[in-house]
């Protein structure tokens, strides 16, 4: 098949399978409209990953008029989606408000685009990443980092849940990896447009290939109370923090998570109550990363004692600390209200490792008036703030997550390449070679849809898509890193093996950031039908 463009690949068969697609999406959003998701959860969750797909695939038809290989791609990854919508729609077709032959059009296309053959034929093909010359060079610096700095530790830091060294964390602010997202009348590098977000998308992609515990991750902690402090912070607070946070003069956590209120936050129970020049603090949050190590806490409080008054009555806060042990630590702090303590306890993780998650408790921990975040005006305003952190750090996971798929990826094909079986690299099959295919397609169209959304939420758009882009990105990383797993045979379990690493990284990500479930029922399923509603 060619297009019109004479470029290989179909690209207006993948645009009317796609069209395909998108209606049934839209017949499962209209029939959750009319049935309530509480009511039809699977159908939900599966609307929402469908949609986030279809948008991927409908995102990437401009990615493939590009080029060859890129049209291949493109018609790969279509085929890809829609066949999986396929199977999530069989023998569910009343549920979804369609009939039998709903996909019947797409058949031919899907058939073409998913043939082991041609699939074969994308092994060892990418396709470009569609960079101007500027992007390309911030490629290329963060990515020499990585592989200089980053990944000749990375093993260690995993097996021996070591910290990450000094010299990362000052590396990596010489570079003005800290600034990225921080404007420059504040000290950053940020300019407020489009390219503010690109650059922090392929910074942080780069550095998570190196390393998602060490490297990647380092970067969204000031990314998410940098964007919580433009949201709401006063000028004063502006001044005082941003700065720090470029340079990594400061370095922060986020306190958010509680025992018992993971991504329900309205339901926090931590408190913060008045006192004399301030807050006192009090209650235990975990799941907080790199809470020894950071100088303050971005931490989500009740400041309205009425339960009652659910996400109004929070009130974010900025919570200075002294750096502890990344093995655990406890800390003390002289105050007129007879001291405060704060206690970490290090929550052992079966991967991303290096950054180590805490489970805090705070006994009369002191906090001043001037740290909550937009003084007066900002009480009660903490669960917006924390939104306002939470879309960008949602685009930034996914792309930690196609970070590390990009590294199973490049594993599993050097290990392909040297690992003989029945007399012929494992590499000359095609049952490799179709996997390898669809692990570069998948990553390529990942990569895309987070350059998409990125360009939505510069122009102050892209609240459901950040979300849709986290939901999607991340359960395909944990579908790459289990493929390289399985290419490398017996030696993919074994820890002095790379891709065992970015097996259980991959995990991760789905859960933290707002678990997959509750993003996918409680904000894109709820958004889709408000939106539906609204058209």
């Amino acid at each position: 098949m060619s297009s019109p463009l004479g470029i290989p690949g179909d690209l207006d068969a993948a645009a009317s399978a796609i069209a395909d697609a998108q209606s049934v999406v839209d017949s499962a959003v209209a029939r959750l409209a009319d049935s309530g998701i509480d009511d039809n959860q699977v159908l939900a969750y599966d609307t929402a990953h469908a949609a986030a797909a279809v948008m991927a695939a409908n995102g990437l038809l401009e990615y493939g008029s590009t080029g060859e290989i890129e049209a291949r791609v493109t018609c790969a990854f279509a085929a890809d989606v829609i066949a999986d919508l396929a199977s999530k729609l069989y023998g569910r077709e009343d549920e979804w408000g369609v009939a039998a032959d709903a996909l019947d059009g797409a058949r031919g296309f899907t058939t073409a685009y998913r043939d082991p053959s041609f699939l074969a034929s994308l092994a060892q093909h990418d396709g470009t990443r569609g960079l101007d010359d500027d992007f390309e060079m911030v490629q290329d610096t963060f990515r020499r980092f990585a592989e200089e700095k980053l990944m000749p530790i990375a093993e260690h830091i995993h097996r021996e849940n070591a910290d990450i060294p000094e010299e990362i964390i000052s590396g990596l602010a010489e570079m003005g990896a800290f600034g990225l997202s921080i404007g420059e009348d504040y000290g950053g590098f940020a300019s407020g447009g489009e390219s503010d977000y690109i650059a922090m998308v392929v910074a942080t992609e780069e550095l998570s290939r190196g390393s998602l515990g060490a490297g990647g991750s380092l970067i969204t902690r000031p990314e998410i109370l940098a964007r919580a402090l433009e949201a709401g912070g006063t000028e004063e607070q502006k001044q005082e923090w941003l700065p720090k946070l470029a340079t990594a003069e400061v370095m922060n956590a986020v306190a958010v998570t509680e025992p018992d209120y993971g991504s329900d936050v309205a339901g926090v129970k931590v408190t913060a109550t008045e006192c004399d020049g301030g807050y006192l603090i009090n209650g235990v949050k975990t799941w907080c990363t790199f809470g020894a190590r950071a100088d303050v806490l971005m931490l989500l409080a009740r400041t309205d004692p009425d339960r009652d008054a659910g996400h109004r009555g929070l009130s974010m806060f900025i919570v200075p600390k002294e750096r502890g042990d990344g093995h655990g630590f406890e800390l003390g702090q002289e105050n007129s209200h007879g001291g405060g303590k704060m206690e970490g306890r290090p929550i052992d993780t079966i991967g991303y490792r290096g950054m180590h998650s805490y489970e805090l408790a705070f006994d009369n921990w002191f906090v001043p008036a001037e740290n909550l975040i937009g003084g007066e005006d900002g009480k009660g305003r903490g669960f917006y703030y924390q939104m306002a952190g939470f879309e960008n750090g949602r685009l930034q996971t996914a792309a930690r997550a196609v970070g590390v798929m990009q590294a199973a990826l490049e594993t599993a094909r050097e290990y392909a390449a040297d690992r003989s079986v029945f007399g012929q690299p494992i590499a000359e099959y095609q049952l490799t070679q179709a996997k390898l295919a669809r692990m570069a397609v998948t990553i390529q169209g990942a990569r895309q849809f987070s350059y998409q959304v990125a360009r939505m939420m510069a122009a102050g758009e892209g609240t459901l898509e950040a979300s849709m882009i986290k939901a999607y990105v991340c359960k395909a990383a944990e579908w790459v890193t289990r493929e390289a797993m399985q290419i490398h045979g017996g030696m993919g379990y074994a820890e002095e093996y790379t891709v065992s690493r970015l097996f259980v990284d991959a995990r991760v990500l789905s859960i933290f950031e707002g678990a997959d479930e509750t993003l996918c029922l409680k904000v894109i399923a709820r958004q889709l039908v408000a939106a539906a509603a609204k058209a």
